[in-house]
């Protein structure tokens, strides 16, 4: 233990938003039960990437007496929770902060581009505007080639269940697709198929015309996903949430949240569906539950 730099949080200011979670590229934190949490000081290089991204002034950096920064503990435990391009992506932040210690001469700076509003641009509200979706999809010949890319049918951002926010205008009106979904394990070439990578037709079978939020209920931090997903099934113009999740067992955990969600918001008229899919991409059977 060392005395050192080191981010904190103050709860009361924490709003739940995520930001800093994907501002943080080394992983140190998580949200638990709607807040930010440093979730192992060996995880944290306080360098304070993270700041930037919360929008209400909840994190900064104090020295105190903490475990030192360990960077082969971190890059381990990201290659495990998040997959390889997480590990690229601190290592590419470690070596930025080197640079940022032992600095080049500086040179001409291109023009800014157009701001964005503060935090992770990842992690914006963005809708697309139903009439420039095609209404169909298009003949998949020559896919993979140069300009032959099959039209996507998502029609916002974010998608991923930490990081949508309840009241956010893209769930009124339209039923909800909530699809399993997990990052690949990056260990004996084994990759954690689920049912948007499973389907090849997931866009016009189950998002097309939907809101979407995907989550992995034995991967993700699910604890505040019920709440959550509770506070967003409050909003009445959302007639049926349909869950879109793999035979495999795990996967079940999923269909537990969304009745637990349901519960919460304390709606009858709710209409949950669940669509079970195969591991070959088929669908294998549907439900009203």
């Amino acid at each position: 233990m060392a005395t050192r730099k080191i981010i904190t949080i103050d709860e009361e200011k924490c709003n739940g938003c995520g930001n800093c979670t994907t501002g943080c590229a080394e992983g140190a934190l998580q949200m638990v039960n709607g807040k930010a949490k440093l979730v192992k000081e060996q995880f944290c290089d306080g360098f304070g990437d993270c700041i930037g991204t919360c929008p209400t002034g909840a994190l900064k950096i104090v020295e105190r007496d903490a475990d030192e920064f360990d960077v082969e503990a971190t890059r381990q435990n990201l290659l495990l929770s998040q997959g390889i391009e997480a590990v690229r992506r601190m290592d590419a932040a470690n070596a930025a902060h080197d640079r940022s210690e032992h600095p080049a001469p500086p040179a001409p700076r291109p023009a800014a581009p157009q701001a964005h509003g503060g935090g992770c641009p990842g992690t914006r509200m963005r809708m697309a505007s139903p009439a420039a979706k095609p209404s169909a999809p298009t003949s998949s010949a020559g896919a993979g080639m140069p300009g032959q890319l099959m039209p996507s049918a998502l029609e916002q951002w974010p998608v991923q269940l930490h990081l949508v926010q309840p009241g956010a205008p893209f769930f009124a009106n339209k039923e909800m697709a909530i699809l399993s979904t997990c990052s690949p394990i990056a260990s004996a070439d084994v990759l954690s198929t689920c049912s948007p990578i499973a389907s090849a037709d997931v866009h016009w079978r189950f998002m097309k015309g939907r809101s979407v939020v995907v989550a992995c209920p034995k991967l993700d931090r699910t604890e505040p996903y019920a709440a959550k997903l509770g506070e967003i099934f409050k909003e009445p113009t959302i007639p049926k949430a349909i869950i879109v999740r793999m035979e495999v067992p795990c996967c079940g955990g999923l269909t537990h949240i969304v009745q637990e969600a349901r519960q919460r918001s304390g709606r009858q008229d709710l209409v949950v569906e669940e669509v079970t899919v195969g591991l070959d991409g088929t669908v294998m059977g549907t439900a009203t539950i």
